[in-house]
């Protein structure tokens, strides 16, 4: 699923790679998936975009939004996949295509669920409008607005429903907030209510950093970039290091089912308390 840093990945590749280019088609489903959401009908798309170009493209909390140059925005969110091939006949099954002028295509496809809008700048959805109006991790109003949050929170909220539900801090979720919290040295089920000022602020600095780190990497080695490739960031809590034990102090990783996904944590690197 894509979170934070890889959003900022795939659009910084998308920009790179299609800014400026034309639209030659777009293609529907080729299979249904009832868990890809559209904008009314995905066999309307092509009407919409063929003959127009690719402005700009954004990134924002889970979302990546193309803008092209009629006006028109085709925005998709963390469940979504986009693989840039050479040519829209290698592409078989998928949920959209959109031809590029140059020959290539940008291929969407849906593991679980996500949605594929296109919109005129106006799309009402709560996920959206949270993620647009969200305050970026990097920008010098992270730290008060934080603060603010850990103040007005429920102080037995725990540090993983803290970070990653009720869209508090729109792109970071199950998957990137394991890593934050090893390197804060915080167990997912600890109640935010009993860290003290000192771990307040080492779960600041490891948000920051740990998003830093994952994003300058091209994204985590989980997830996949426009051309179908792990990103560069080497997991330390993930399904790939289950087998191989804690990167702290080598201890035995821990997997659990909680609130809704699985957490992964070191035992002795992430004591648990609730005082």
């Amino acid at each position: 699923m894509l979170e934070f840093p890889e959003v900022i990945s795939i659009a910084g590749q998308l920009r790179k790679q299609v800014q400026g280019k034309g639209i030659s088609h777009v293609l529907p489903p080729t299979k249904t998936h009832k868990f890809c959401w559209f904008a009314g009908s995905p066999e309307e798309y092509d009407a919409a975009l063929r003959g127009s170009s690719i402005q700009s493209v954004e990134d924002f909390g889970i979302f990546v939004e193309m803008s092209f140059s009629n006006g028109k925005r085709i925005c998709f969110n963390d469940g979504v996949n986009v693989r840039l091939m050479d040519k829209d006949r290698e592409a078989k099954n998928y949920q959209l295509l959109i031809g590029i002028e140059d020959g290539r295509a940008l291929v969407f496809t849906v593991a679980m669920y996500g949605g594929i809008i296109l919109h005129d700048g106006n799309y009402d959805n709560e996920y959206y409008v949270k993620s647009k109006s969200a305050i970026s991790p990097f920008s010098d109003e992270f730290k008060p607005y934080y603060y603010s949050l850990l103040e007005s929170s429920k102080a037995t909220l725990s540090a993983k429903a803290f970070l990653a539900t009720e869209q508090r801090f729109p792109g970071i979720g199950n998957g990137v907030l394991q890593d934050i919290l090893l390197t804060a040295h915080i167990h997912p089920k600890r109640k935010i209510g009993t860290l003290n000022r000192e771990e307040q602020e080492e779960l600041l600095s490891s948000i920051i950093s740990v998003l830093h780190n994952m994003a300058n990497k091209g994204g985590r080695d989980t997830e996949k970039d426009i051309w179908g490739l792990p990103g560069g960031y080497r997991t330390k809590l993930s399904r790939n290091t289950i087998a191989s034990g804690c990167a702290q102090c080598k201890g035995a990783i821990v997997k659990e089912n909680y609130l809704g996904g699985a957490i992964y944590y070191c035992p002795s690197c992430q004591k648990f308390t609730d005082k």
